[in-house]
């Protein structure tokens, strides 16, 4: 279980060194536990409200298959292969929760989180970064074909109705929103709210590696 504090974390979100051989960013694991928690509540919500259905047009993020791999991992991956800094991190959730509120019956779930937050992660690379990795790489990164990802980024950019703009203020607010969750946490103790974190590594390490190696033939 990893320990965060609150002056960590701000001085990660501030301060990150880019070099190859950077640790992942904390901003990481707070948004993973963060994201977790709103899938179990939206989870206990649907187990109460077993009517709801979501909203048709949000539904382009559902995917057939539920990914078997933990929000933390997943995220990692995406730092592992683009190397996107905390910023990106903190727009991608000011995105997210952007469309949460244009879309209030809309509810972050296994069969779509992952397919948002790849997207997220590229619009917000794409609004923060000089320089950035094409579609193709992203989706590949992604677990997704370029076709599928290209159409998740139009999607959502007509589904944000092109609200973009991350003024100093508003990230400043998010970082700061982040930073009370790592306070309230006392020392934010990452949680595995969804699933036994024993029985998803065991998986999860196998999984992994075959997905690694796939990537890095592609890459070659």
């Amino acid at each position: 279980m990893a320990l965060i504090s609150p002056r960590k974390l701000r001085y990660d979100l501030y301060s990150y060194s880019y070099q190859e051989n950077s640790n992942t960013p904390l901003v990481i694991s707070v948004l993973a536990s963060l994201i977790e928690r709103t899938m179990a509540r939206n989870e206990r919500i649907a187990k109460k409200y077993s009517k709801w259905t979501g909203v048709s047009k949000t539904r382009v993020f559902d995917c057939n298959e539920t990914p078997d791999m933990t929000i933390q991992s997943y995220l990692e991956r995406i730092f592992r292969y683009t190397r996107a800094g905390p910023s990106v991190y903190v727009v991608a959730y000011v995105y997210i929760d952007r469309f949460c509120q244009f879309y209030p019956e809309f509810r972050i779930g296994a069969r779509n989180v992952h397919r948002l937050l790849i997207t997220t992660i590229m619009v917000a690379s794409k609004y923060v970064e000089d320089m950035n990795y094409r579609n193709s790489y992203f989706a590949r990164v992604g677990g997704l074909t370029t076709n599928e990802l290209n159409k998740l980024e139009v999607e959502f950019l007509f589904l944000m109705k092109f609200k973009l703009h991350v003024n100093v203020s508003v990230y400043e607010s998010y970082c700061c929103h982040l930073e009370r969750e790592v306070s309230i946490g006392g020392g934010y103790q990452i949680e595995r709210t969804l699933r036994c974190a024993e029985e998803i590594k065991t998986r999860q390490t196998v999984q992994e590696r075959r997905y690694d190696d796939q990537i890095a033939r592609l890459l070659l």
